[in-house]
């Protein structure tokens, strides 16, 4: 008799954790593109000291890529989205080592960060054709 009281009324599903409109790529977008100004600054500036905290700054812009798009790949994208898009696995996984130390965490190659900001952008057109459906 208590479960009966206890027991949801109303079950409800949802694609995602919480309401739409939390979850938008341009979050990992903007810390690339912080990530590719801060190397395009660095290479222009030949003071140790700049350079050592434009590094050290480029490495938290860059773990900030990877925690957005790591939100995005587990949290907004689901099953039916990996059935209709069959290269996101990949591509998440692409962009993410992109954002690590095998790429801009440990490089300050402008064009490592162009590769990665083309990876974000690949991910929001499939982000915004998914919640136009």
């Amino acid at each position: 008799m208590l479960l009966k009281l206890l027991r949801p009324k109303t079950m409800v599903s949802a694609h995602c954790d919480l309401p739409c409109g939390v979850y938008d790529p341009a979050q990992a977008r903007i810390e690339a593109e912080s990530v590719k100004a801060i190397c395009d600054k660095y290479a222009a500036n030949e003071d140790p000291e700049f350079r050592a905290r434009a590094i050290l700054i480029k490495e938290q812009r860059s773990e900030l890529v990877k925690h957005h798009l790591w939100v995005l790949w587990t949290d907004y994208f689901k099953p039916p989205h990996f059935e209709k898009y069959p290269q996101l696995h990949q591509l998440f996984n692409e962009a993410t080592k992109l954002a690590g130390a095998a790429g801009t965490k440990g490089s300050m190659d402008p064009k490592v960060a162009d590769d990665l900001l083309g990876k974000i952008a690949e991910i929001d057109k499939i982000f915004w054709e998914t919640k136009q459906a």
